[in-house]
C-alpha cells in the first residue's frame, strides 16, 4: 500500500516570477544566422505582455554552446506566449541553426537583498515564499484532432500497440501513459521520472509507437511527416499540452484509485482563467476528508483545458467534486461563464449532464511495473 503523508502540489498559479533557461547546441558554421535570428526575436519578445528581461550568452568552453535566459512576471503570460501561433512563427529561423535545445522553467524563491515575507507568494517581490513538496514526476501531455468520421479506427490504432520499454537510461523512466479521446480530439498525458525530453525522445524511437503514428497519420487534421525534423518538431509543438497545476491530497491510499478524463472547452481567450479556476476548486477539495479526487492534474493551451483525476471511489458519487465545482452552485456559475456555450448546472441533474458532457473516453492507461 503507497500512502502519500504530505500534499504534493505543482502550480503556475502562484504568481511568482519566472526564470526561464534555453539551452542550445548550434551546428558548425550557424553562429552568423543564429546572432541575426535572435536579434530579431529579441525584438519581438521584448514586447510581449509579461516579458521582464532576457540575457544571451555564449560558453567560454565551447563556443558552439549557448544559453539564453529570460525573466517573465509570472508563468501565465509566458506559457500563454509559448504556446501561441506566433512563439511557432518567430523561432522558425532558429530551427536551422540549432542542433539540440533544451528548456527549463523555475519559479523564483529567493533572491538577494531582498526579504520574502510569511505568505503563499510575495507580491512584493515576486517570489514564491514556501518550496512546494514534488514527487519526482514531471508530467506532460499532448493533443490533437482526426478527420471527423475516423475517431473508431483511430482509437482502435492506439488502443492496440505494444509498450516501450519503460526504462529510457539509468536516470530517466517512463511511468505511465494515458490516452483519451473526446469527439474527434486525442489526448495523450505521460508521467516522466527523469528527463521529459529524454523520454520523449526515447519513446519516439521505439518501433511500436513509429507503427501506430504512421498508422494514424492520414487520419489526423493537421498534416505532419515525423521522417522531417522540422515538420515533426512544428507538429509536437502546436500538441503540447503544458501542465499548469497537479495536486496529490495527502494522506490516501494511491494503489486503489481508477482515472478519468475530463476535457473543458473555454470561451476563446478565457483558457487561462478556466485553468486557474479548476485548481483553485481542487486545492479546495484536497482539504475535504469526504473528497474522492486524490489526484487532479491540469492541463492547457489556448482555450483548450484537461483535468485528469484519480479518484478512490465510483466518480458520480459527489459529481460537482469530480467536475471541479465542490463549493456549490455559485462555483458553478463561474464555471459557466466560462465554458464555451455558458452550461450553468443548476442542479443535481444539470451536473451529471455537464460531467458526461466533459468526460473524455479513455482508450489506455498503462503503468510500467515499479523497478
Amino acid at each position: 500500500m503507497t500512502v502519500l503523508s504530505e500534499r504534493v502540489s505543482q502550480s503556475v498559479f502562484d504568481g511568482s516570477r519566472l526564470r526561464v533557461v534555453l539551452l542550445l547546441d548550434l551546428h558548425e558554421g550557424a553562429q552568423a544566422r543564429f546572432l541575426q535570428a535572435y536579434e530579431e526575436m529579441h525584438r519581438e519578445v521584448a514586447a510581449v505582455p509579461g516579458h521582464i528581461v532576457d540575457q544571451l550568452c555564449q560558453s567560454i568552453e565551447n563556443p558552439s554552446q549557448w544559453l539564453i535566459t529570460s525573466e517573465w512576471e509570472s508563468a501565465p503570460p509566458f506559457l500563454a506566449w509559448i504556446n501561441s501561433e506566433e512563439h511557432v512563427r518567430m523561432v522558425q529561423p532558429l530551427h536551422d541553426c540549432v542542433r539540440n535545445t533544451r528548456s527549463l522553467r523555475y519559479a523564483v524563491l529567493r533572491e538577494t537583498g531582498t526579504t520574502v515575507t510569511n505568505r503563499s507568494t510575495s507580491q512584493d517581490t515576486g517570489q514564491q515564499a514556501p518550496p512546494r513538496l514534488g514527487d519526482g514526476v514531471v508530467r506532460h501531455a499532448l493533443t490533437f484532432t482526426v478527420k471527423p468520421g475516423t475517431e473508431e479506427m483511430v482509437a482502435k490504432h492506439l488502443s492496440d500497440y505494444a509498450s516501450p520499454s519503460a526504462r529510457v537510461d539509468d536516470s530517466t523512466r517512463l511511468r505511465r501513459t494515458s490516452l483519451f479521446m473526446h469527439g474527434n480530439r486525442v489526448v495523450r498525458a505521460v508521467e516522466v521520472e527523469g528527463d521529459l525530453l529524454t523520454a520523449l525522445r526515447h519513446v519516439a524511437r521505439q518501433p511500436e509507437v513509429q507503427a501506430v503514428e504512421e498508422a494514424i497519420n492520414p487520419y489526423l487534421e493537421l498534416e505532419r511527416d515525423l521522417s522531417d525534423p522540422l515538420s515533426a518538431r512544428t507538429f509536437f509543438t502546436r500538441a503540447a499540452l503544458p501542465m499548469v497545476h497537479h495536486l496529490t491530497a495527502p494522506g490516501h491510499d494511491l494503489a486503489d484509485v481508477t482515472r478519468h478524463g475530463l476535457y473543458y472547452q473555454a470561451k476563446e481567450g478565457r483558457g487561462m482563467a478556466l485553468a486557474q479556476f479548476l485548481a483553485g476548486q481542487d486545492e479546495a477539495a484536497a482539504d475535504d476528508p469526504a473528497s474522492h479526487v486524490v489526484r487532479s492534474t491540469i492541463f492547457q493551451r489556448d482555450d483548450s483545458v484537461v483535468r485528469i483525476i484519480d479518484v478512490n471511489a465510483d466518480l458520480r458519487s459527489r459529481p460537482e467534486v469530480a467536475l471541479g465545482i465542490g463549493d456549490g452552485p455559485r462555483k458553478a456559475a463561474v464555471l459557466g461563464r466560462l465554458l464555451q456555450g455558458g452550461d450553468v448546472p443548476t442542479s443535481d441533474e444539470g451536473v451529471a449532464r455537464l460531467l458526461d458532457r466533459c468526460l473524455m473516453t479513455p482508450l489506455t492507461d498503462r503503468t510500467a511495473p515499479e523497478s
